[in-house]
C-alpha cells in the first residue's frame, strides 16, 4: 500500500498598506482550497510620519512571527489624485517591505485592478463588492473591515495567479478554469 504524502498548507500574508491604517490578511491554501487564518488593522497614532511607518513595521512584524506565512503578496502603488497621498503611501508600502525583506521573505506585488479582477470578477468593484467576495470565498461569518477585506483579497489574488500552487508542483489553474463566486477551483 502506498503511504500519501500529508497535505501542507501554503500560508500567504496579502498587505494592504496605507500610512494610517494597514490591513493585513493570512490564508491557507490546503490542497486547492483557500481558508481564513488571520485578519486585522494596524492602525498608527497620530505623529510623526516616521512613527507611524515604525508602528507599521512593528506591527506587520508581529504578524509574521506569530502566523509564519510562507509567501507574502502587497497592493502595488496606484497614483493618487493627491501626490502628498501617494508619497505617504509609497512609505508605508516601503516599511512593509523591508520588514518582509528583513523576515526573509519575498514579495509578489498586484495592482488594485488586478486584485478587483481576480476576486469579483470586475476589474472596477467598490470596497463592499470586494468585502462581499472575500466574506464568500472564504466562508466567513462576518464582514471583515474593509482594509483587512483588501488584505484577505490581495492573498487570494496571490494563490488565485497561481504562485502558491507552483510551489507545491500543481498545475496551475486559468480564469477560466476557476469559480470565483465560491472560492473553489476546477483543474
Amino acid at each position: 500500500m502506498e503511504e500519501q504524502k500529508p497535505v501542507v498548507p501554503i500560508r500567504i500574508l496579502g498587505i494592504d498598506p496605507g500610512s494610517r491604517v494597514t490591513g493585513y490578511g493570512v490564508i491557507d491554501i490546503i490542497g486547492v482550497k483557500p481558508s481564513y487564518v488571520a485578519s486585522g488593522c494596524i492602525r498608527t497614532a497620530e505623529g510623526a510620519l516616521e512613527q507611524r511607518l515604525a508602528q507599521i513595521y512593528a506591527g506587520l512584524s508581529e504578524v509574521v512571527g506569530l502566523h509564519r506565512p510562507s509567501q507574502v503578496a502587497i497592493e502595488r502603488v496606484f497614483m493618487a489624485k493627491n501626490p502628498d497621498s501617494a508619497l505617504k503611501l509609497g512609505q508605508a508600502r516601503g516599511a512593509a517591505m523591508v520588514c518582509m525583506a528583513n523576515h526573509g521573505l519575498s514579495l509578489a506585488e498586484y495592482a488594485a485592478r488586478q486584485i478587483k479582477q481576480a476576486v469579483t470578477g470586475q476589474g472596477g468593484a467598490d470596497k463592499e463588492q470586494v468585502q462581499h467576495m472575500v466574506t464568500a470565498i472564504l466562508q466567513l461569518s462576518a464582514t471583515p473591515q474593509a482594509d483587512a477585506a483588501d488584505a484577505l483579497a490581495i492573498a487570494l489574488t496571490h494563490a488565485y495567479n497561481g504562485h502558491a500552487f507552483s510551489s507545491l508542483g500543481l498545475p496551475v489553474a486559468t480564469s477560466r478554469s476557476r469559480r470565483r463566486s465560491t472560492g473553489r477551483w476546477r483543474l
